[in-house]
């Protein structure tokens, strides 16, 4: 049984999920719609005003990892 799911992600929340990955982040992200957008979908969550990745986001980031090499190009 498998409970993947592909999101197809935009450049700027694969940034956001990306930046989000390490627990020291500052937690000030710049586009409000993007961040909102990652809510929704449940990859992340705001606690306190300050946005953390879901381990469903976590999932999607480490999934989407060869994504990300395109991105880079």
């Amino acid at each position: 049984m498998s409970n993947d799911v592909d999101f197809d992600l935009s450049s700027d929340q694969w940034e956001v999920l990306k930046g989000l990955r390490n627990p020291a982040s500052t937690g000030r992200l710049s586009k409000a719609y993007v961040v909102e957008g990652l809510v929704k979908l449940g990859l992340i969550v705001i606690n306190d005003g300050v946005p953390a990745i879901t381990p469903t986001g976590r999932k999607v980031l480490v999934r989407g990892s060869c994504r990300l090499l395109d991105l880079v190009a």
